[in-house]
């Protein structure tokens, strides 16, 4: 635990950091949709350009998981993290459609220790996640749990 990159300690209120980018495909839309979410407009391209969507469009749950997947490489991976109590929202503001490139960022909006476990913080952070043409497509808002560094579990 000495080697993390990220503990509690390291995140700062108002400071803002990348979350890189994900290219998503029609492939895996369809996939994500046949197991999970399966509406006409994430299984098939002429269903969703019907919709008022515009095209074959991820499920707002799978823009989820795919956020979920770009923070655990930008800094989570390389965490104290504990996990989180929850979601306090989440905005899908515009479809994902086959092809998009996402780019995402994430800004300490709080942080304070717990009150109960003096090796534990909790930070909250805002979430955006924006398309090739600089749209946001979605917002998040969460707190996660992170060891102080140095503590043990």
């Amino acid at each position: 635990m000495t080697n993390v990159k990220w503990a509690f300690e390291d995140f700062e209120e108002g400071a803002s950091f990348p979350l890189g980018s994900k290219a998503v495909t029609a492939a895996e839309i369809i996939d994500f949709a046949s197991r999970f979410d399966a509406q006409p407009m994430h299984l098939d391209e002429a269903a969703g350009k019907a919709s008022i969507l515009g095209g074959l469009s991820a499920s707002g749950w799978h823009i989820c998981c795919m956020f979920m997947r770009m923070m655990c490489d930008a800094f989570l991976l390389d965490s104290t993290s504990q996990g989180s109590p929850g979601i306090d929202y989440v905005r899908w503001k515009k479809p994902v459609l086959a092809g998009d490139v996402l780019t995402g960022s994430s800004t300490v909006a709080a942080k304070r220790e717990s009150a109960s476990r003096p090796n534990l913080g909790f930070v909250t952070c805002r979430h955006e996640l924006r398309n090739q043409r600089g749209e946001v497509v979605a917002e998040l808002q969460n707190t996660g749990m992170f060891l102080k560094r140095g503590a043990a579990a």
